[in-house]
């Protein structure tokens, strides 16, 4: 047993610094997976002027697409942050630190790439149907994302205390 355990009632026998690790490793894997699905999305976004049918789109559609683009790239860039910031912090015994401020813009990115997930999917119903389908899919797809994302595991730790 360690001297000095992070969380005796846990269960866990770990010292700050091997929940701190842990706590890492699990952050990196769950980006790895992330930053895939982000970064295809982004780069499909950015070659969407190179097509055609862009020309076509109207004022509306094309200011919609350019505030994806940016959020498309900012997602990625919070969603890849937290490597970035252990390379910049790497060996200066600031593993606490690292794991929050990671936790942190994950959380954030995560958010930011719900935004861009429901605007694309608007974009693509927008042009490809009606204005107001566009609409209704991007209010149906942030409530979706919403409730997967957030409510239910809200719901299973819930349940998980009862």
């Amino acid at each position: 047993m360690h001297e000095h355990d992070a969380a005796p009632a846990d269960g866990r026998r770990e010292t700050d610094n091997e929940r701190a690790d842990r706590n890492w490793d699990e952050l990196m894997q769950e980006l790895r997976v992330t930053q895939t699905g982000t970064q295809i999305l982004t780069g499909f976004l950015l070659t969407i002027p190179f097509q055609q049918r862009f020309a076509d789109l109207d004022a509306y559609q094309e200011d919609l697409y350019l505030v994806l683009v940016l959020l498309a790239v900012l997602a990625t860039t919070l969603i890849t942050a937290p490597a970035s910031l252990h390379r910049v912090l790497f060996r200066q015994r600031l593993k606490p630190e690292l794991v929050s401020a990671g936790n942190r813009l994950a959380r954030a990115g995560l958010v930011v790439l719900a935004f861009v997930m429901a605007g694309s999917a608007m974009l693509v119903f927008d042009v490809v149907l009606t204005r107001t389908a566009g609409r209704t899919v991007g209010i149906v797809s942030i409530l979706v994302i919403t409730a997967v994302w957030w409510a239910f595991p809200k719901m299973l730790a819930r349940g998980a205390r009862d």
